[in-house]
């Protein structure tokens, strides 16, 4: 792949306007509304790099996981899913609302744990101090944008939910800092690979299977006991 130095104007003509009638926007009572920050930073002389953050173990669902700064719409506390966004990112990662800046979305899209995720997609300057917080968050990671990009880290499985096969998606992240090796899988593998895939074409998945949509996985039984079953093969 070419150059992966960060090219904010290329990057907003690939991605969609928040607003936009034609990205997929996903509401259902079933499903929780949430919104994530994904987070950019530039460089001028090198390939930017992307913020995730390991969780703590609290929690049922997403405990110890690798994800982006977000978490699900607070009625009390947020006015639109942009708002939950920019204040879980605060609240997680010690970055306020001034010091980011959104330039796109990607399309909604659900989850097997009964989530809808909105993915907004943002700048942080290189600069900025982040701070983790301490009951949520183990570690702050940024990762090179150039280690998704190359094939040899992608790992992808064909996983069987009620006869259907289902695509799990997963990269394996050495930190140099600390010498452990970290799991990006999940949702937040695939919202990467489709980064990718959108911005630059570039499809790792040899198997081609696509996530379930919506509809479907309202009429699965609870997916959370697959969860255990995934892991235990990274």
């Amino acid at each position: 792949m070419d150059s992966l130095i960060f090219d904010e104007s290329f990057v907003k003509s690939k991605l969609f306007e928040c607003n936009s009638p034609s990205r997929i926007s996903l509401k259902d009572k079933f499903f929780t509304s949430s919104a994530v920050l994904f987070s950019i930073i530039p460089y001028e002389d090198q390939p930017y790099k992307l913020i995730l953050i390991h969780r703590s173990n609290r929690g049922t669902r997403h405990k110890g996981e690798m994800s982006f700064p977000g978490g699900k719409f607070e009625e009390n506390e947020d006015i639109s899913l942009k708002d939950t966004a920019l204040r879980e990112t605060e609240e997680e990662i010690g970055v306020s609302r001034e010091n980011i800046k959104i330039i796109g979305c990607l399309n909604d899209f659900p989850t097997m744990t009964k989530y809808i995720i909105t993915p907004f997609v943002a700048i942080i300057d290189k600069n900025q101090k982040l701070t983790k917080q301490e009951s949520e968050v183990q570690r702050i990671i940024k990762i090179p944008i150039n280690f998704f990009t190359s094939k040899t880290h992608f790992r992808e499985q064909a996983v069987d939910v009620n006869g259907n096969k289902f695509p799990v998606f997963y990269f394996n992240y050495l930190d140099t800092e600390n010498k452990k090796t970290y799991t990006v899988w999940g949702a937040t593998a695939y919202m990467i690979v489709t980064f990718l895939e959108t911005l630059y074409g570039f499809t790792p998945s040899e198997l081609g299977l696509k996530r379930f949509k919506l509809e479907k996985i309202k009429d699965l039984k609870e997916y959370i006991k697959y969860r255990d079953k995934i892991t235990k093969q990274f």
